[in-house]
């Protein structure tokens, strides 16, 4: 298996919302997610939706977890609340995507006073590989492969967690949202958990156990994903999204992207009308079945282009992409996420898939 913020004008903020944090005690709310909290435990707060599941999975009851995005909220337009800040303030560790997607973050340091270590999930793959995935702009062509090698991500190896400067991590032109593929995701799970042991060596041992049985389960859903999506012919495997936000998933499973709603990696950006009139035209050459869209998304826009395509739009059933859905729902953790997308994207190809395995459920 491989071992591994783009650029916005900065967040303000206002001096109204510091000195609510200065005076926010630490009995106050705002934190997406939490767990543990008798003052004993490593305190971890962590950007994403998924990285809240990793670490979650990865410390257990060793730590005090924070997530500061919510169910169904996007990184790309995030402005942290008093709260999110004292709660980051107070933190011992940062868990950071990377790959260019949290532009809020270094702002967010600086206005939070964190001081603790930062572990940049990112790191723990090939981004030269994710460049090369970005670059190609589908996956069709992928040929999965389920030996994930170990080597891939050996340049990623020394660095300092702990350094506020993210310079270091400005991939370019690189889609960030590396999560998608499983395979990538123990990549991300093992840095995390490299992360705490280096900040909490007490408990180093415990965090290697659970990531170990974590990555397990998640090459387990690699291999159920694959086989669902290895039935379908190669010439029918064809996706739209509401934006470029599965590129790496559809490279692992050989699946061609025609093209998204939104003209970017980003969820807020604007298509024009030309972009509209060529998506339609690509879903007709390519008898596109559906369109799909995310969770983090109005379905709006999506109704409107596939109605003149002609084609069935898959927005009751989002998928969860840019982050995890609610806690009832299906997409609450990383792997029931994938597993929800993955038969989604298959009913509405009406293809058959496979009982999900008892290990891989809840």
């Amino acid at each position: 298996m491989t071992r591994n913020s783009r650029s916005v004008q900065p967040i303000i903020f206002a001096s109204a919302a510091l000195a609510s944090v200065l005076a926010l005690t630490a009995c106050s709310g705002g934190a997406a997610a939490n767990q543990g909290g008798d003052g004993s435990a490593l305190k971890v707060v962590a950007t994403t939706t998924q990285l809240t599941d990793f670490a979650g999975e990865v410390g257990g009851d060793d730590i005090e977890l924070t997530g500061l995005l919510a169910p169904n909220a996007s990184a790309h337009h995030f402005d942290p609340s008093p709260a999110d800040l004292l709660a980051l303030g107070e933190a011992d560790v940062l868990i950071v995507n990377g790959a260019n997607l949290e532009s809020f973050v270094d702002d967010a340091v600086d206005a939070s006073g964190f001081d603790g270590v930062i572990i940049t999930a990112a790191d723990g793959i090939d981004l030269e590989e994710a460049r090369h995935i970005t670059a190609e702009g589908g996956g069709a062509e992928a040929d999965h492969d389920h030996e994930h090698d170990e080597a891939a991500g050996a340049a990623a190896a020394g660095t300092d967690e702990s350094d506020h400067d993210h310079d270091d991590h400005d991939h370019g032109d690189l889609n960030p949202h590396i999560w998608t593929s499983p395979s990538n995701a123990e990549g991300m799970v093992e840095e995390i958990e490299a992360g705490l042991a280096k900040a909490d060596p007490d408990h180093a041992s415990d965090y290697e156990q659970r990531a170990d049985a974590y990555i397990d389960r998640l090459q387990q859903l690699d291999t159920w994903v694959a086989a669902q999506f290895d039935r379908v012919p190669a010439a029918e495997r064809v996706l739209v999204s509401g934006h470029d936000s599965l590129r790496y998933f559809l490279h692992d499973y050989g699946i061609e992207f025609a093209g998204s709603i939104l003209p970017s990696f980003e969820d807020n950006a604007e298509p024009s009308a030309a972009d509209i009139d060529a998506l339609v035209a690509s879903i007709k050459e390519h008898s596109v079945r559906a369109v799909f869209v995310e969770s983090s998304m109005s379905p709006k826009l999506a109704q409107t282009i596939a109605q003149e395509a002609g084609v069935e739009v898959v927005d009751a059933e989002s998928l969860y992409a840019d982050s995890l859905g609610a806690p009832d729902s299906d997409g609450a953790t990383y792997i029931g996420a994938t597993v929800h997308n993955t038969k989604v994207i298959l009913e509405a190809w009406g293809a058959k898939v496979d009982a999900v395995p008892d290990s891989l459920q809840g």
